[in-house]
């Protein structure tokens, strides 16, 4: 994906220096675009070896307003881990905290549960809120398919109220979608871009997003375009990310959605990829 590729190059060239709460430190630069279209393939790196299971599961979490850490990690999702909600275990950096930490399964009310409960009161993991709050996805669900050219179609996971509960504030904070020419387009908005190791992750996640609310819709797929904040390479990545630049990409693959019944219904099981070829694994360590 050229778009990446010279984002990623952009970054070590203009990017200044900065410090961060992690306390790695990194380089940096604000407002940047990331665009694709999808008719071009399934936007899955390949300058490195990508794994997709994390990538669907927590998509089909969000869908389903997921937010017991438990559940992630049962379907080999392990990218929660070091997070709970900070009211029942606050962040800290220290040996012990991070145990707590990690055996805490309440998330808090993250992004799956602002999109499909919105202004409910939060209570734990493992409540009932059927029916309660603002269903985001379904109204805009209904809305693609009763008046696809309306221009309100946005489903936010910031909501001010809540993020003292939640186990991070949501980074990619918003999406919106457009249909033009019978083509559904997406566009995300996010807050903190980690380039090398997360930025990738979103940009699969968004991708198959994009093809399942086409597929629920009708639609044909558009563009999938990602409007980022602080986006930065940690100083720990910046090696390796040179070393990714060296390698030639290889020609995209495609995503199939199978047994399709409901957007809804779906589950991450429920893909497959086809002629994904890339270049080795590049272990880029986790800023927590």
């Amino acid at each position: 994906m050229e778009s990446y590729l010279d984002l990623v190059n952009r970054i070590l060239i203009e990017g200044k220096k900065k410090d961060d709460r992690t306390g790695i430190g990194n380089l940096a630069i604000f407002g940047a675009e990331f665009k694709h279209n999808m008719e071009l393939g399934f936007p899955l790196l390949t300058t490195k070896k990508m794994y997709t299971t994390a990538i669907f599961v927590e998509l089909e979490g969000f869908i389903k307003g997921v937010t017991d850490k438990r559940w992630y990690q049962d379907r080999k999702c392990r990218i929660w881990d070091d997070w709970c909600n900070p009211q029942k275990v606050l962040y800290g950096y220290d040996s012990e905290t991070k145990t707590r930490m990690f055996d805490e399964r309440d998330l808090g009310p993250i992004y799956g549960f602002q999109w499909r409960h919105f202004g409910t009161e939060y209570k734990n993991y493992d409540s009932d809120y059927s029916g309660k709050g603002i269903d985001q996805l379904g109204n805009l669900v209904k809305k693609l398919k009763t008046n696809p050219l309306d221009r309100r179609m946005i489903v936010n996971a910031w909501n001010p109220l809540d993020l003292d509960k939640m186990a991070i504030p949501p980074c990619h904070y918003s999406f919106e979608v457009s249909v033009i020419d019978d083509k559904l387009h997406l566009k995300w908005n996010q807050r903190s871009v980690d380039t090398m190791l997360g930025l990738p992750f979103n940009i699969a996640s968004y991708a198959t997003f994009l093809k399942l609310l086409a597929k629920e819709t009708g639609l044909k797929e558009g563009t999938l375009t990602g409007h980022l904040g602080d986006t930065h390479i940690y100083l720990n990545h910046i090696e390796k990310a040179k070393e990714q630049l060296k390698r030639e990409p290889y020609p995209l693959p495609e995503l199939e959605i199978t047994e399709f019944s409901s957007i809804f219904a779906w589950n991450y099981h429920q893909v497959k990829i086809i002629n994904y070829q890339s270049h080795p694994k590049i272990e880029f360590p986790l800023a927590v």
